[in-house]
């Protein structure tokens, strides 16, 4: 159900529609037909629309639906309808089978049709090729050809048609121009989404539902305004036992700030489905593994913290294990020797390639990544520190892929070092190649022959002179 728009904002966007329409600069536009006193309105209208929209998208992202409905009322002039063309277009979850949009993107539908519908058309057409372009290769024939049908004028029709291009019934095509049209929108917040209501809405709803959410969580938005519907979602007993279910509740858990009664109503839900739901530890360990893989999501000691703060560990299941143990991880750091000795008697007593001592390397290798990802290259010295924990883990887990991700890891800061210290006489690049030399023959990462190769000066090619 897409939740109604706020009664303030909406004042707020009757009141500026009011405006416009009274506006000098619309009725000179209506006067004379010019292009440039439609840009004139465009200058002066679309910055107050999307300040709303920006405040909206910031505080209340599930009014974001409604918002875009409300303008595309005629008395907005078709003012920032572009722009809202173009993030309906992003918004379409994708087959990963096919690189197509799962469901029918029926928004989008209704902000073309309004713009090819609009007496502002001609002007508008300029700033919305691409999107169309984007939006029609995601979608069916089938899809197309019916909203193409919508469409009475012949000229509006001929105009869509040329914006369904043959390259994009190359999947590849499809992903380039894609990734390029978001480029465009990088900087900017517009991602929605709808709670289901029923059963069935759950399974069509789901994949843009949990994509909203790792947004928000990634980009730390003020979420509070979602804490109602995610409760909602989490009461509901006939959601209850699906893996859907569990993974929205997970994300809550981990990621939210809750307090007071929705804190233990959560914890009592999340406790009940462990010991309610068939094989629940082991879905749980899928889940929690594609979230440590997962760039969008931060699944630091915090999260940790929180999800285990809920766990009755009364429950002996793989879950209180798991999370006594980075309890231990979190609460005092990974360098430290009991610490270490924890994680080692805790993986002796699993098999090797269990999910459980999978997940606890993922804990293990966050901290190494999120540490190393975000060093400065100034302080490299921290980096020689940071390392001396590689041969301990290393030697617990006895993992080739634990193994071969510290290495890519490393290599990555190694690289960016050589390219800032570039005099081979000064300190720095001595002592970053003295650690490379004496350590990473010994990690592993490379082969004394390989670091001779990481060291050598690249002669430059002497261009060939020209007669």
């Amino acid at each position: 159900m897409i939740q109604e728009l706020d009664a303030v904002y909406m004042e707020r966007l009757q009141t500026l529609a009011g405006e416009i329409q009274a506006s000098e600069e619309l009725a000179k536009y209506l006067d004379e037909e010019e292009e440039e006193d439609f840009n004139e309105l465009k200058q002066l209208y679309e910055p107050r629309i999307g300040a709303i929209y920006e405040e909206v998208a910031a505080k209340y992202p599930l009014q974001l639906f409604y918002l875009e409905k409300v303008l595309l009322n005629s008395a907005f002039e078709g003012l920032y309808l572009p722009r809202i063309l173009g993030y309906s277009v992003l918004r379409g979850e994708i087959s990963k089978d096919n690189y197509k949009y799962l469901l029918p993107e029926n928004h989008f539908k209704d902000i073309l049709l309004t713009i090819c519908n609009s007496a502002n058309f001609d002007i508008l057409k300029k700033r919305i090729g691409q999107a169309i372009q984007i939006g029609f290769g995601m979608s069916s024939d089938i899809w197309i050809t019916n909203l193409m049908d919508e469409v009475q004028n012949k000229r509006v029709r001929y105009y869509l048609r040329g914006h369904k291009l043959v390259r994009y019934r190359d999947q590849k095509e499809r992903q380039i121009g894609r990734a390029r049209f978001m480029r465009q929108f990088r900087s900017e917040n517009f991602l929605t989404a709808e709670f289901p209501d029923t059963l069935s809405d759950l399974k069509v709803q789901f994949p843009a539902l949990r994509s909203f959410l790792a947004y928000r969580i990634a980009e730390d938005y003020d979420n509070t305004s979602l804490i109602p519907h995610l409760m909602d979602f989490v009461r509901k007993p006939e959601f209850q036992a699906t893996d859907e279910h569990m993974k929205i509740m997970t994300l809550f858990a981990s990621f939210f700030t809750l307090e007071g009664d929705n804190l233990k109503e959560l914890s009592e839900i999340f406790n009940k489905m462990r010991t309610t739901t068939p094989d629940f530890d082991n879905k749980y360990l899928d889940f929690l593994l594609e979230m440590q893989e997962d760039p969008t999501v931060s699944l630091d000691g915090a999260a940790d913290f929180k999800l285990s703060a809920i766990l009755d560990k009364s429950i002996k299941d793989r879950l209180t294990e798991f999370y006594e143990l980075t309890d231990i991880i979190h609460g005092k750091g990974y360098i430290n020797d009991e610490v270490q000795e924890a994680v080692r008697v805790f993986y002796n007593e699993h098999e090797g390639r269990s999910k459980i001592n999978k997940a606890v390397r993922g804990v293990i290798y966050g901290y190494l990544d999120r540490l190393i990802s975000n060093l400065e290259l100034s302080d490299y010295p921290e980096y020689f520190e940071i390392s001396k924990t590689f041969t301990v883990y290393m030697e617990i887990f006895a993992n080739q892929q634990f193994n071969q991700d510290l290495k890519e890891l490393s290599m990555t800061y190694i690289k960016k070092l050589l390219k800032r210290y570039t005099d081979k006489r000064a300190k720095d690049y001595q002592d970053i190649k003295k650690f490379v030399s004496a350590m990473f023959p010994d990690f592993g990462f490379l082969k004394e022959k390989e670091v001779v190769e990481l060291f050598k000066t690249r002669r430059k090619r002497k261009k060939t002179p020209t007669t």
